[in-house]
């Protein structure tokens, strides 16, 4: 994975902010709306934040796996809280960060099947090789910092876009499939409004984790992941990656330039 180019953007803050406020306003209707208990008498959302600060991720607690990236990822996902660490601190110090950096990369990625938002398995290339543009993140939903500022802003680009949305696949992919069900990725994606052609993906830990280090954004845990957006124009061309929080409207001017328009 070598760059062929890599330039720095000015950062607006004004847009970034307008962004953020859309993320706030989601974020709380969805933390509202999952503190309710569920028709069914299950548990809430804070009921699953309870778990998740204080036990191991349902597939690392069966016992030892002897696999590295399954043991750090449990490790450094816990490891903050009982020393009165803010986990969110790496996330919090990057939203102050100004601007982003655009690279291209050609990246070989894996024929993994993840699990839409209607719970069926797909596959990983055959939602990116969809003839089409593409966008692509990696968000979870529990994440009360950059995730919800970077699905805020996938939102406003649907509606900068107008018709043209059509004509984009938008996919996050959750960092956190353990927790980010079908169901809960469509509560989630309801809340941001996401039209059709943008979709949540989540599934078995080891294959987004190897989605994750396909596109080089893997780096041990949801706790320490960094705000990555990632362009292609069609089937087959390189990857324009954009480090950093960028906001709708430089996307939209970046997505425009690669195609053309």
């Amino acid at each position: 994975m070598t760059p062929s180019r890599t330039s720095r953007r000015r950062f607006s803050v004004v847009r970034f902010a307008a962004a953020a406020m859309v993320a706030s306003a989601c974020l709380a209707g969805f933390a509202a709306a999952m503190d309710e208990p569920s028709p069914g008498g299950g548990a809430s959302s804070a009921d699953h934040m309870q778990h998740i600060q204080s036990h191991p991720a349902a597939g690392d607690a069966a016992g030892p796996s002897g696999d590295h990236d399954h043991g750090e990822h449990q490790h450094q996902e816990h490891s903050g809280h009982g020393g009165g660490e803010d986990p969110h601190a790496h996330h919090k110090a990057m939203m102050h960060q100004q601007g982003y950096e655009r690279s291209e990369h050609a990246y070989r990625l894996p024929d993994v099947a993840p699990v839409g938002m209607d719970g069926k398995a797909t596959s990983l290339l055959a939602e990116l090789n969809c003839g089409k543009p593409v966008m692509v993140n990696f968000v979870f939903t529990t994440c009360t910092t950059i995730c919800p500022v970077m699905t805020g802003v996938f939102a406003q680009m649907q509606t900068q876009l107008g018709p043209e949305r059509d004509d984009v696949r938008m996919i996050s992919v959750s960092i956190d499939p353990e927790y980010d069900t079908p169901e809960r990725l469509r509560e989630y994606a309801a809340l941001f409004k996401a039209g059709p052609e943008w979709r949540f993906l989540t599934g078995n830990l080891d294959n987004v984790i190897a989605v994750q280090k396909a596109f080089d954004v893997y780096r041990g845990n949801k706790m320490s992941h960094e705000p990555v957006t990632l362009l292609r124009r069609s089937d087959g061309e390189p990857w324009v990656r954009l480090n950093g929080i960028a906001n709708a409207a430089e996307i939209v001017s970046e997505y425009r330039a690669l195609v053309g328009r």
